[in-house]
């Protein structure tokens, strides 16, 4: 270095030093474009295998699992509803009573069993005073019995049957003797059949029985559950 120094000739240690850069470069350079190189054929290798495409497929995202429908609940099925039963009428106030009598009662229908009749006899269902027979627990019923004991007309109370209006007799029917209406044969043994009983006489008659009479009644009742005073005061 000293007969270089000496003869003029200088060493060149920046372009030594930049041509030993420059090769490191270029080194880490071809090194980095080697391996990339390399990892590019992988890829483009990988991605003949997968279909061609280049680029890495990402692992397709995992769905949640879908809910499953519940099963359908199964329809209840509802109690049939219960008709309250009804309400059976209240006897009559003691102050109304005119007078209690003990009776035999018995059941009739308007069929040819009781009357001789059948359902094509134009009479058939009406009464010796001329109005339809009824029978109606929640409000009046017609019945037959002695006009010398109790005239047409007459308002009753029986117990066990409800309020009544004698509007019928009979030739059987002598003294005391009531014969109650009832639509069917079947109901008349089932629901009455023979029986002595007291009943209570709240109006007596006057020999007439009309269907306006037995409407009024039967709406008082059904109002009230029994039978007001006022309207056993009017002439009906």
């Amino acid at each position: 270095m000293l007969l270089l120094t000496a003869a003029g000739v200088y060493p060149d240690y920046t372009r030594k030093s930049a041509q030993a850069s420059g090769t490191g470069d270029t080194a880490g350079h071809l090194s980095f474009s080697s391996t990339e190189s390399q990892v590019q054929r992988q890829q483009a290798s990988a991605a003949s295998r997968l279909g061609g495409s280049s680029r890495v497929r990402q692992p397709a995202a995992t769905q949640a699992p879908q809910p499953t429908n519940p099963p359908a609940a199964k329809p209840q099925v509802k109690a049939p509803v219960k008709q309250p039963a009804s309400v059976p009428v209240a006897a009559p106030a003691p102050e109304q009573i005119i007078t209690s009598l003990k009776v035999t009662a018995t059941g009739y229908t308007a069929g040819y069993e009781s009357t001789g009749k059948t359902a094509k006899h134009p009479q058939y269902g009406i009464t010796y005073s001329g109005v339809k027979v009824r029978r109606d627990k929640n409000a009046v019923s017609t019945i037959a019995a002695d006009p010398k004991v109790l005239p047409l007309g007459s308002i009753l109370y029986i117990p066990g049957y409800g309020y009544a209006v004698v509007a019928d007799t009979g030739s059987a029917i002598k003294g005391r003797k009531i014969d109650l209406y009832f639509s069917t044969t079947k109901q008349v043994y089932k629901e009455w059949g023979k029986k002595t009983v007291v009943v209570q006489l709240i109006k007596r008659g006057n020999g007439k029985c009309t269907e306006s009479m037995l409407k009024s009644l039967g709406r008082a009742i059904q109002t009230y559950n029994a039978v007001p005073q006022y309207l056993l005061e009017e002439v009906i």
